[in-house]
Parts: structure tokens; C-alpha cells; sequence
């Protein structure tokens, strides 16, 4: 019996959830553990580092075992680097936990392959939709959640209550073996995995991540510094993660453009939207609710499409994992950026740099569209 898309969803969920739990409670840990809050996005960055080290050189193993297996393994370690994070006494143990929680998240990017690589072509984007609606609203909502339960039982808690998630879902996890797609040895998959960067097609969606997730980051990684400071908690400021996860709606539909051949139009209309949302994020509070909502809409259209056209079987996890090493170098960037910005030059400065990183997706689509319009136009000669 093959894992219902559900199920892969939620366990996808809870995997990237573990990424972004910090985000509203930078402060908070910073002062439990002596950081100056204009340091605190370090908390973010040194996630961010750890899962691009795992896409690199975990993620492709997917290509090399049985991903079911795999991907049970992950869990099993994420749980441990969560039961460190929870009970860190120091910012050196903390940094050391949420590196590996980083590291060993990258398991969401295994079940994209895999839910992949079961789904027949004409329903591959709706699968990969349906995933990533679950790993949007796992972003979003860890906030949320993070925000509650530490309102009541304290920061650690979260942490710890992640960490039993993911044992249940290591035991939950059921399926046939797969055979492994690839006959390369493991160097030679990470290999193949820098060669992607030769492809025009991978390139300009890997560039594409890069200036979407940064322009995510800079608005999720930073939100807690404005909104602390007008006194909120950490359940209202959890509570924009909240409003942000209508941006999961777009998913589904972005995957079924995608599978339909208009995949182009998708990442042009969305990456204006990226671009003109900061200037409704400009303005606190109503404003920045409205805001996020479009950026969040925007990124997982563009996310979405990126995936669906760039995907091939043969290369699954490698694609994927080399994919998604430029989201979270985007994320880092955005992390440590903005809150450096904001102690320096305040909202206006993060915004400027988060429709930045908007304008930067816009140009990368509006070249991308130039190059497939010419190539399919017909050839003089050929006439």
C-alpha cells in the first residue's frame, strides 16, 4: 500500500516545520541565551547553511537507496537533532541543534522525490502541488504553533513536541520498496548534481529560488522584530503565519498551469506580484497581513512551477536536492540580511531589500519567457 498524497503532505509538513519554528521566537531565545537581537537572525542563517549542506549531500542519496527507507532514517535523526535543540543550554549547543535540524529537515525535499516518482506524468504536477500545499502551510503554521505553545509552556516545548511528531511519523510510514533510479556511485551523484548547473532550464529556475526565498525570508525571518516592539506575543506574532497560509492556495493550481503547458505565464504574473507586494508589507499592521498573504501566494506559485517543469525521473532526488540548495541560500541571505537592516534602517530598509529580491525573480522570468518564445518560433529556413 503506497502512502496516500495526504499523508506525504502532512509528513512534509511537519519535516519544514522544524525550519521555521524559530522565526517568531528570535528574540525570545536571544535574550534566554545572551544574543543581541540584531544577531539573532544567525538563529535562521545557521538553519538555512545546515539545509543546503543536506540537500547537497543527503538529499541525492534518494537516488541511490530505497527512498522509503530513506526517508524513515531522516526522520529518526531529525527527531534526535530536535531533542538536542529542546534541551540546549547554551547558544553554542543551540547553534550546533538547529544546524542538524536543518541538515536532516532536507527529508521534505525526499518526499517531493518520491511522491514524485510514484505518480504517473499527467498527474506528477498535482502530486508535487499537494505536497508542497503541505509544506507551505508547515512554514506558515509553525509559526502559529510555535507562538502558542510558547506562550504556554515555554520555547523549549516546541521543539521537544516536534521531536515526538517525528517518531510517529517514522513509524506511520508505509510502502512498497523502490528500486533505486540511479547506478552512479555517490560521488558521482554529487557530480551530476553540480552539472545541473549547465542546463539554461535549471539555472534560471535555481537563480529564480534564490531571489524568491530571499525575498521570503527577509519579510518571515525578520516580522518578529517590528511586531515585538509594539508589544505583541508570541501568539499574535505566530498569528501572521496564519494569515499567510492562504499562500498554499496557490499550489495546487500552479501545479495543474504547469502540467497544461503555462508554466511561463505562471512565473511572470507571480513574480510581479512578488515585486508590488512590499508595498502593502510597508505598512504595519493591516497592511503587512496583506502583504504577506501576496507574497506567500506569489512564492509558491513560482516554487511550484520551478519544480514541475525542471523534474525528470531519472534525476528526482538530485534535481530537486540541487534545486532546492539556492532556496536556502536565498533563505540565509534574507535572514541575516534583514535583520541586520533593521536595527540599522528600520522596516522601510527591509522591505526595500525584500522588493529587491522580488525584481530580481521578475527579471530572471521575463528573460526565461524572451528565450522560449524565440525557440519556439518557427525556423525562416525551415519554411
Amino acid at each position: 500500500m503506497q502512502p496516500s498524497r495526504l499523508f506525504l503532505a502532512a509528513a512534509a509538513g511537519v519535516a519544514v516545520a522544524t525550519v521555521y519554528f524559530a522565526q517568531p521566537l528570535l528574540v525570545t531565545m536571544g535574550t534566554d541565551l545572551g544574543i543581541a537581537p540584531g544577531t539573532v537572525g544567525v538563529f535562521v542563517t545557521v538553519t538555512q547553511l545546515g539545509y543546503a549542506a543536506g540537500l547537497f549531500f543527503l538529499v541525492p542519496l534518494g537516488d541511490l537507496l530505497d527512498r522509503r527507507r530513506l526517508i524513515r532514517l531522516q526522520f529518526m535523526l531529525l527527531a534526535t537533532a530536535l531533542l538536542l535543540t529542546g534541551l540546549a543550554r547554551n547558544a553554542a549547543m543551540l547553534l550546533v541543534g538547529l544546524a542538524a535540524v536543518g541538515a536532516l529537515a532536507v527529508v521534505t525535499q525526499s518526499l517531493v522525490a518520491y511522491g514524485a516518482s510514484l505518480s504517473a506524468p499527467a498527474e506528477r504536477g498535482r502530486t508535487v502541488g499537494a505536497i508542497t500545499s503541505g509544506i507551505v502551510l508547515g512554514i506558515l503554521l509553525a509559526r502559529t504553533v510555535s507562538g502558542i505553545v510558547t506562550d504556554l509552556v515555554g520555547w523549549r516545548a516546541v521543539y521537544l513536541m516536534a521531536c515526538v511528531a517525528c517518531l510517529v511519523i517514522t513509524v506511520c510510514l508505509n510502502g512498497t520498496y523502490q528500486r533505486p533510479s540511479s547506478r552512479l556511485t555517490y560521488g558521482a551523484l554529487l557530480r551530476s548534481t553540480v552539472n545541473l548547473w549547465s542546463e539554461r532550464s535549471f539555472r534560471e529556475s535555481a537563480i529564480r529560488a534564490f531571489f524568491i526565498f530571499g525575498s521570503f525570508s527577509t519579510l518571515w525571518s525578520s516580522i518578529a522584530l517590528p511586531l515585538t516592539s509594539r508589544s505583541l506575543s508570541h501568539t499574535e506574532i505566530g498569528a501572521f503565519g496564519l494569515i499567510g497560509a492562504a499562500g498554499a492556495l496557490a499550489a495546487g493550481p500552479a501545479g495543474r498551469l504547469a502540467d497544461r503547458g503555462r508554466g511561463q505565464l505562471v512565473l511572470l504574473v507571480a513574480s510581479v506580484l512578488l515585486a508590488t507586494s512590499w508595498l502593502a508589507t510597508a505598512h504595519l499592521l493591516v497592511g503587512l497581513a496583506i502583504g504577506a498573504v501576496l507574497l506567500d501566494l506569489a512564492v509558491q506559485a513560482i516554487h511550484v512551477t520551478n519544480q514541475s517543469m525542471i523534474y525528470r525521473p531519472e534525476l528526482g532526488s538530485r534535481l530537486i536536492g540541487g534545486y532546492m540548495v539556492f532556496y536556502s541560500l536565498g533563505s540565509g541571505v534574507g535572514a541575516i540580511a534583514s535583520t541586520a537592516l533593521y536595527e540599522r534602517g528600520g522596516w522601510s530598509a527591509v522591505c526595500l531589500l525584500g522588493a529587491a529580491f522580488g525584481a530580481g525573480s521578475l527579471i530572471t522570468s521575463v528573460r526565461g519567457s524572451r528565450r522560449s518564445a524565440r525557440a519556439s518560433r518557427p525556423c525562416e529556413s525551415c519554411r
